[in-house]
């Protein structure tokens, strides 16, 4: 089973320097109105709608992969418990995370002293059939120690006849587990190209959210920010911004001369709902949460100049690496699943 045929990594154009002007004036215009948008919550962080769900959520999210990684079980159980007392309501979580102790150990953390009900939970199924999807959410549910998540999404759609299959099966799924009361809003994922996402919004199905990488190297190359976020942001569709910082464990962004804090508030200047960090410690845990009480957007002027200052570095995707088919950046589960059926 192929890739997307539109997977060629030179298919797209490189955008141009006013392409990329004429995008950031969105960040501009949305300065204004995500400060009225945003309300004071819990621990003095932020909350922005999510879309039309009527649902709010903290501006920033906390990652359900790094929640476990480089930690023990009860180091972990200890620092979501904090950083639901600084205020973060947002938790990310997946299937197939760590084999699934990502998602056993914050339900083991989130049944303590009524936590879950403090949180909006979201995690995201694999598979794309519907037997499988199905089975999929029930064990999440189980792992998660929940009757129901706040979000489910369908995880890291980049294979070739994803929006099909999950047309055709998944979905089926994902809207029985809604009626059950197990799932209260439904949307998808993914990173590797953005007409990915808009062949599933071309899907007639209305998505709550989608959640795709949002920073200051995106805008540069194949970018989600310029095709896939004005679709979005017009229908009323809850974003999520994730890989901030550029993805990984060595924050690529640094790399192209862009600080940790500048790049998480330009993705925080976006039109999104919340922006999903990887927190390994108790340090990072502190500086995103002191990151986001103080938040103010970027002007245009500024994220203007973030952008130019990555650019030679960002031009190529060199440093999205999750952009590129040849990296292997993806669902390990459906991988298996594809390769199965070649």
């Amino acid at each position: 089973m192929s890739e997307f045929p539109f997977d060629d990594l030179n298919s797209l154009p490189r955008p141009t320097r006013r392409s990329i002007l004429s995008a950031l004036a969105g960040v501009a215009a949305f300065a204004d109105e995500v400060l009225a948008m945003q309300q004071p919550g819990a621990g003095g962080i932020p909350t922005r709608p999510l879309g039309k769900t009527g649902a709010r959520v903290s501006i920033l999210g906390y990652g359900g992969w790094h929640a476990v990684a480089n930690k023990t079980d009860e180091e972990s159980i200890r620092l979501m418990h904090e950083a639901v007392d600084l205020g973060f309501t947002f938790f990310d979580n997946a299937w197939e995370y760590h084999d699934g102790r990502a998602e056993e150990v914050m339900g083991r953390a989130l049944q303590q002293n009524g936590l879950r009900e403090k949180v909006f939970l979201m995690t995201k199924v694999c598979a794309r059939d519907y037997e499988g999807a199905r089975r999929q959410i029930d064990e999440s549910l189980r792992r998660l120690r929940t009757d129901h998540v706040d979000l489910l999404q369908f995880h890291a759609i980049q294979y070739e006849g994803d929006a099909k299959r999950i047309l055709e099966g998944g979905l089926k799924a994902a809207l029985e587990a809604k009626q059950a009361g197990k799932v209260r809003f439904i949307g998808f994922t993914g990173h590797r190209d953005p007409k990915a996402h808009l062949e599933m919004l071309d899907m007639p199905h209305p998505w709550d959210t989608v959640q795709m990488p949002l920073n200051v190297l995106d805008a540069s190359y194949r970018s989600f920010e310029q095709t896939v976020l004005p679709v979005c942001r017009k229908r009323g569709i809850g974003v999520l911004a994730m890989k901030a910082l550029g993805g990984g464990m060595e924050a690529p962004v640094i790399q192209a001369g862009v600080s940790a804090e500048l790049g998480r508030r330009y993705a925080m200047s976006l039109p999104v709902a919340t922006v999903i960090c990887g927190i390994l410690n108790r340090e990072q845990l502190h500086f995103h949460a002191s990151l986001a009480r103080n938040f103010k957007p970027l002007s245009r002027r500024e994220a203007a100049a973030i952008v130019r200052r990555a650019r030679p570095e960002a031009a190529d995707g060199q440093l999205e690496a999750y952009k590129d088919p040849k990296q292997g950046y993806g669902c390990s589960y459906h991988s298996r699943v594809l390769q199965a059926k070649a």
